[in-house]
């Protein structure tokens, strides 16, 4: 199979130094690079969502779960009672 990759003039130039360095050509460097990479931890681990990435640090916090619930019935109640101060 052939792959037609574009590489940015820093990347091509440390490619073809590592090439030349080890006595190999440039496409059995990328060969080696990609079978490294596709056989890492990082390759074969799944794409997570962000949601995923966070899960451990979402979600209610410790104590009374209806917290916006009681607020909202403290305003409620405190506009009654200037409500009823008034007429």
């Amino acid at each position: 199979m052939t792959v037609t990759i574009k590489l940015d003039a820093a990347l091509e130039e440390q490619l073809r130094q590592r090439a030349q360095a080890s006595g190999l050509s440039t496409s059995e460097v990328v060969r080696a690079a990609l079978q490294a990479y596709l056989s890492s931890e990082d390759a074969a681990s799944p794409v997570r969502s962000a949601f995923d990435m966070g899960a451990d640090l979402f979600g209610r916090h410790a104590g009374a779960p209806d917290l916006a619930t009681r607020r909202r019935l403290g305003f409620v109640a405190a506009a009654a009672d200037r409500h009823a101060r008034r007429g």
